[in-house]
């Protein structure tokens, strides 16, 4: 497999298990209907309001909202964002904090994409929208022009980025100036990889078996034979001219076999990294440890490596 064990010392361990004690009490996260989400979604909201937000431009482009966060000079480069949430809650200003991190360390723009949510949009709408947004980034955005573009994706807006740059393969010109992926514990079979279905309780957060259910239910009318299709499903894809790529997954993530397996066959094409994350649950670069510190500083190394590494190649 194209992957490697992150080496986490024995205190990140440990103080990683001992987050996971108090996960243990949280119920495991499973779309059972569309009220449930509508109410994390205006609890969502209601936070944002109370919390000063930094200075940011929301627009819209090709019809999709987007929250743009600028650097103080010029960008070196600019990423798009694509948030998670189970496709059916968040929004732009979510990964704020996160973007703020990038700008900072890696002296990047990042344009993060407000898609539409599940609740009322089938899942190929969502996809629709992330397209719009990096067509218009890659091809219609002067400011940007000519500065190298990384996506970046977690969970749903992990699968998201994979099926956006399947996609693109359709405007080659466009996808050649992607110079890299960041994807964290992305979805990349809508029928559940094998450590979904056989998640048991010991993976934390999310509920494996449930998911299989949830993905149905997103993608109603659709048999699996058709929810396996490309892009709806990147894992079955056609890799050829995707760009590098940097994956993470914890190895109590029931995602695991999604990253694993994308991985594998992503690497067969391009240069492709894929840690897996020892004692770590779904969503682990937002926990208050030192090891998903260690992850998202790599992150921002290996994004300024891609943006000044395509900087200096000449354009064709």
């Amino acid at each position: 497999m194209a992957h490697t064990r992150w080496p986490a010392s024995e205190p990140e361990l440990v103080q990683m298990r001992r987050f996971n004690k108090k996960l243990a009490w949280l119920p495991r996260f499973k779309i059972r209907n569309r009220i449930t989400p509508r109410l994390i979604q205006a609890l969502l909201l209601a936070s944002q309001r109370l919390k000063k937000a930094p200075a940011a431009e929301n627009r819209r482009v090709g019809g999709v909202p987007v929250r743009i966060l600028r650097p103080e000079g010029k960008a070196k480069g600019v990423v798009l964002d694509i948030h998670g949430g189970g496709w059916v809650i968040g929004n732009a200003q979510m990964d704020d904090d996160l973007n703020l991190g990038m700008v900072r360390a890696c002296g990047v723009a990042v344009v993060s994409v407000d898609y539409r949510l599940a609740v009322n949009t089938p899942v190929a709408g969502l996809m629709d929208d992330c397209l719009a947004a990096a067509r218009w980034l890659l091809g219609d955005c002067p400011e940007f022009a000519d500065l190298p573009v990384i996506f970046v994706g977690e969970s749903a807006g992990g699968h998201l980025a994979a099926a956006t740059l399947l996609a693109l393969k359709q405007w080659p010109d466009l996808l050649k100036r992607v110079s890299g992926a960041v994807l964290y514990y992305g979805v990349y079979d809508l029928t559940g990889t094998p450590s979904v279905r056989e998640a048991g309780p010991q993976t934390l957060l999310l509920d494996g078996p449930g998911m299989v259910e949830a993905l149905r239910m997103l993608t109603p009318g659709l048999s699996d034979d058709a929810r396996r299709r490309p892009p709806l499903s990147p894992l079955y894809g056609d890799v050829e001219g995707l760009p590098p790529a940097l994956m993470f997954v914890g190895d109590l993530d029931p995602l695991k076999d999604d990253t694993l397996l994308m991985a594998e066959r992503w690497a067969a094409v391009a240069e492709v990294e894929a840690h897996l994350l020892p004692e770590s649950a779904h969503g682990f670069i937002h926990f208050p440890v030192a090891m998903a510190d260690n992850v998202l500083a790599y992150s921002r190394r290996w994004i300024s490596a891609r943006t000044f590494q395509s900087r200096l190649m000449p354009s064709s």
